[in-house]
């Protein structure tokens, strides 16, 4: 076997490199977990092009890993056995949007930005929005959520069917154009989430919103990070229509503020985002200053004007890169965990005070709106006590997590980092989540050392 020239017959050569720099390319993401570079990187351009990838894989037992974006937080797109990766880079193309049905088929390539600026002309937008301009098969691996999930939903709440390319190269449909089916297993609901271990996405297709008619955004700021999160389970049991609920601390406000030349009060903040029409805001507003207020708040101020509404987001999905680029001879950890609305006072500020009391620098934030939130945390990887002091806060985060009923991760996927925790969290269940992957990728040539803790088979 010659790996390059047996890629080289199946897909063509101008489809497959060992370019040094593209291989450094491939070889890691935007997360903490040391690089890997892989054997060869393909550029598909069809379904039909994955499935021979696929089928020579697994016929060779040879790893491979999906890449997308690059911007995954948990080292999902690291070849950690080396191998193949498929860079979906030039499988980009919108299909088809069907604005009468609020639908519309993409290749795994597209990435959000790109779809919205489409969609715009249809009255439509696509409403998960992780802070990078990530890929929609990126997003769909990890189950993708964001900003606006606390309205919207998640990832998997947004698909209504997949095409798949499973291990040993058949092709398969997870759903239909219908909005709702209690027909066969929810494949989708396996797919999504599954950080490319269980199949390899070609086409997905989407539910997408109207862009709502009025829009209204607020900043409030807090004396602390827990009248903050008060604040806002607050405004979630009160049943209000909000579409964003966002924890900004006082240390990410100041590296928003460097960073953007933001001048935002250097205050505990919420970040808020009314959608509907214009007398329901102006309702939902007077009723969320009230509930803020007597929480503590010590300024609300309106964002009306779309550009500075548009800056507000995109400094809040901007705080990963404010923190990297303040700070780039420095590593950081992102932490995601999620717990009951209930639990998520007491959390946010315990990670606050372990922060502090172990003298790391970093900053916590997050969709509080739906239980899940942040800390993005500072360390020096060539400094050991650093190391460990980074590694202790995230396990007591995640510990404290699973023992409040919440999870390990909300959004950024399990990848290499949180394997580890499977056990603790599902107990019996990972077994049957091992037996789906055993029959769906026998010779694990999928993504493996990912997501749950199986031996390898691939060399």
């Amino acid at each position: 076997m010659n790996l390059l020239e047996d890629l080289y017959f199946l897909i063509g050569t101008d489809k497959v490199t060992i370019n040094e720099t593209l291989l450094r390319h491939h070889s890691g993401d935007e997360s903490h977990h040391p690089k890997i570079e892989p054997d060869a990187v393909v550029f598909p351009e069809s379904t039909e092009d994955v499935q021979k990838i696929v089928s020579y894989a697994n016929e060779h037992q040879i790893a491979i890993v999906p890449y997308g974006a690059g911007s995954g937080l948990e080292g999902q797109a690291i070849p950690i056995k080396k191998g193949i990766s498929i860079n979906f880079e030039r499988m980009d193309q919108i299909l088809e949007v069907r604005p009468e049905d609020l639908t519309v088929k993409v290749q795994p390539g597209v990435t959000r930005h790109r779809l919205n600026d489409e969609l715009k002309k249809y009255g439509l937008f696509f409403p998960v929005d992780p802070g990078a301009d990530a890929s929609i098969g990126g997003m769909a691996a990890t189950n993708a959520s964001g900003t606006l999930a606390v309205r919207y939903g998640v990832m998997r709440d947004q698909i209504l069917n997949m095409e798949v390319v499973l291990a040993d190269g058949r092709v398969i449909k997870t759903g239909s154009l219908a909005r709702k089916s209690s027909s066969g297993y929810h494949l989708n609901g396996l797919f999504v989430g599954s950080e490319g271990t269980l199949g390899v996405f070609t086409e997905i297709t989407l539910k997408l919103h109207g862009i709502p008619e009025y829009i209204t955004a607020a900043r409030c700021t807090f004396p602390s990070v827990r009248s903050c999160v008060d604040a806002a389970a607050a405004i979630l049991t009160a049943g209000i229509s909000i579409a964003r609920v966002e924890l900004v601390d006082a240390r990410s406000i100041k590296q928003v503020n460097d960073f953007s030349g933001t001048n935002y009060p250097g205050e505990h903040s919420l970040f808020l985002e009314f959608h509907g029409n214009k007398s329901g805001n102006e309702e939902d507003i007077d009723f969320v200053q009230a509930i803020v207020e007597e929480a503590g708040c010590t300024g609300f101020v309106f964002e009306t004007d779309s550009i500075k509404r548009a800056n507000l987001w995109k400094a809040r999905h901007e705080l990963h890169y404010a923190f990297s680029h303040g700070f780039p001879k420095l590593s950081i950890l992102s932490t995601d965990v999620c717990v009951p609305i209930s639990k998520l006072p007491e959390i946010v500020e315990f990670t606050r005070n372990q922060l502090d009391g172990l003298g790391l620098d970093g900053g916590v934030l997050g969709h509080v709106g739906d239980g899940n939130f942040h800390a993005t945390v500072l360390y020096d990887r060539n400094d050991p006590e650093q190391v460990k002091k980074m590694q202790q806060l995230n396990e007591e985060l995640v510990a404290y997590a699973l023992r409040v009923g919440g999870t390990c991760t909300g959004e950024h996927g399990v990848g290499i980092g949180k394997m580890k925790f499977q056990e603790q969290e599902h107990g019996a269940a990972l077994d049957v989540m091992i037996a789906l992957k055993n029959t769906l990728d026998p010779n694990n040539i999928l993504n493996p050392g990912k997501v749950l803790p199986i031996e390898t088979k691939v060399y």
